[in-house]
């Protein structure tokens, strides 16, 4: 008897390893995966300017960082004792706006370097729902509490979705042409906007999203996040006490299908000795002074070295 649809993935033809180089960009449901992704040792970065909702913001970001167009003092502002930019997360704000300024300039840089050497590029979209400052008439990442009167809240449309995506793959192809590019929709529901501006928010990411990507070549993939959460796991109990994101149990679930589809099966393998590692570094004795518990870690001091020989850029 079965008690869920299951969503049909097929394996990736361009799965990732331990060699992989894996940068992240979007929403807060990318920082789930990324977690993860952490967790098992992979080579990978997430959201170097902090969480990105929507595509506009994401294209924004990823084209400064691939044309060096370095921030300037005129684009920064201060608000509530801390020097901010719109086109940047409120974590990475900072009281002092020379430290600020150098610190997202220096990640620029960083960045422009990751995504010439990423393998895969991870995105994550979040939302249609957009904010326009009136001052500048442009969409903002973050509105790091500002007044909302200072600005216009707007639904992106499904053609100037296609145009962000379609830019964002052009502008890292250009200087990865061999990187491969997942996509996926974030399955956290943005209430906030409201119930039915929710799904039309989400219906004209996926909409746009397809489009583009029905076109692509064989480096571009989609993960279904989004359809996963709304199909298998159609359950309140699948939900954090908000009700909006998905709890422990939905991430590791959605990780799990993740793994099933788009990590080799070497890698699969590494992963489970990984695994074992982090559940010995977790465990906490009654008594560390004991003999067996001197072995315990001789044993998994073994493991680590041996894995590091492997994979020295594993850090336990």
């Amino acid at each position: 008897m079965n008690f869920t649809t299951v969503v049909p993935i097929s394996k990736s033809k361009f799965t990732i390893d331990y060699q992989s180089k894996i940068l992240s960009f979007g929403s807060c449901f990318a920082e789930n995966m990324a977690s993860k992704l952490d967790y098992y040792k992979f080579q990978n970065s997430c959201n170097p300017f902090g969480i990105l909702f929507h595509p506009i913001a994401i294209e924004n970001i990823i084209s400064r960082a691939i044309n060096l167009e370095l921030f300037d003092e005129k684009e920064l502002f201060f608000n509530n004792e801390r020097w901010h930019n719109f086109d940047i997360h409120s974590d990475l704000s900072n009281p002092d706006k020379e430290v600020f300024l150098n610190e997202i300039n220096n990640l620029l840089v960083a960045t422009n370097k990751n995504l010439q050497e990423a393998t895969h590029v991870i995105i994550t979209y979040g939302t249609s729902w957009v904010y326009r400052n009136k001052e500048s008439n442009k969409l903002v990442a973050n509105c790091h509490k500002v007044p909302q009167n200072n600005f216009d809240k707007e639904l992106i449309s499904v053609s100037d979705i296609e145009i962000a995506i379609q830019n964002t793959i052009n502008l890292i192809e250009k200087v990865n042409p061999n990187g491969k590019i997942i996509f996926t929709i974030s399955p956290v529901r943005h209430l906030k906007d409201g119930f039915v501006e929710n799904q039309r928010s989400k219906a004209n990411l996926i909409t746009g999203l397809h489009s583009v990507l029905s076109s692509q070549n064989p480096f571009k993939d989609y993960f279904p996040s989004y359809e996963i959460q709304m199909d298998e796991l159609r359950d309140y109990r699948f939900y954090a006490e908000d009700l909006l994101h998905p709890n422990q149990l939905a991430i590791d679930y959605i990780w799990e299908r993740f793994v099933e589809s788009s990590v080799s099966d070497d890698a699969i393998s590494t992963m489970n000795i990984v695994e074992a590692i982090q559940r010995d570094l977790s465990h906490r004795p009654f008594n560390p002074s004991t003999e067996s518990y001197r072995k315990f870690q001789a044993q998994l001091e073994s493991k680590i070295n041996k894995i590091k020989l492997k994979f020295p850029f594993m850090n336990f």
